[in-house]
């Protein structure tokens, strides 16, 4: 570690943002866990290809930058696999 305070500062500030990125995928997996429960429940299939297709199309057009909209597709799509991946263990 160095003893610049710029530095220090960004670090701190990367590290409070990606606590509050763990923290909203583990809400995202709870309401997800609902969700699943919910649709067993009511008899519907688990998996939406059409919603998630959607979400992803929605959040490029909500997308302002600087991250590339093919770095939306791929960070979503991301977290679904990942989201996926933890429901069903």
């Amino acid at each position: 570690m160095t003893g610049d305070p710029v530095l220090a500062s960004y670090r701190d500030e990367i590290t409070s943002l990606d606590v509050q990125l763990v923290e909203t995928i583990n809400k995202r997996l709870e309401t997800v866990l609902e969700l699943r429960r919910h649709k067993e429940e009511t008899g519907l299939s688990f998996l939406d290809p059409d919603r998630e297709a959607w979400l992803v199309a929605h959040l490029k057009e909500q997308n302002s930058g600087p991250l590339s909209d093919d770095a939306v597709e791929e960070l979503i799509t991301f977290v679904l696999d990942l989201v996926k991946r933890e429901v069903a263990r």
